[in-house]
């Protein structure tokens, strides 16, 4: 804002993020981290053969197995989503990325409301075509973004200028 600069924020929402982990994408990103042999097949025992089921009311539901996701309340699930989507950032081209667990957010900046805007829409193209590779999916519903500028910018834009985000 000190530089006149027009700023964007994304804020990404991943739909059921850990429960959609694919576990032969995650063993490959492992692997390419230098977790090979003994160690990387324990992780894949740890991953595979898991199933669950849900008490309500005193009524237990069929045992249902679990082809995808990494375990919730465990140590290593959250570890494991880390390691999972830790490439994201290479995607991008424009933004500044920060991410936190399953929250991510990218920013970027322009001298104009319509320069920022291209710049985002092209790294949110580049983040549709990682998630798809990575099988995750974005919530719509949940994902919001932000126009940052200062008061005499946003004041200045005119009433027909709006941002648009694309979506494919």
């Amino acid at each position: 804002m000190d530089r006149g600069l027009y700023n964007l924020a994304v804020f990404l929402d991943l739909k059921k993020s850990f429960d959609t982990v694919n576990h032969d994408i995650l063993l490959a990103k492992l692997e390419l981290y230098g977790i090979k042999n003994t160690p990387l097949m324990l992780l894949k025992s740890y991953l595979s053969d898991r199933s669950q089921k849900c008490q309500v009311n005193g009524e237990l539901s069929t045992l249902k197995y679990l082809k995808y996701g990494v375990p919730q309340g465990s140590i290593l699930g959250p570890l494991l989503f880390l390691i999972y989507i830790n490439d994201l950032p290479n995607c991008l081209q424009h933004s500044t990325v920060r991410m936190f667990a399953d929250d991510t957010n990218i920013t970027v900046s322009g001298k104009s409301i319509k320069e920022a805007e291209v710049a985002v829409n092209v790294d949110l193209n580049n983040i549709r075509e990682w998630l798809l590779s990575n099988r995750l999916s974005l919530n719509l519903v949940k994902t919001e973004y932000l126009l940052i500028g200062s008061r005499h910018n946003i004041n200045t834009l005119e009433e027909r200028t709006t941002a648009c985000f694309y979506w494919r």
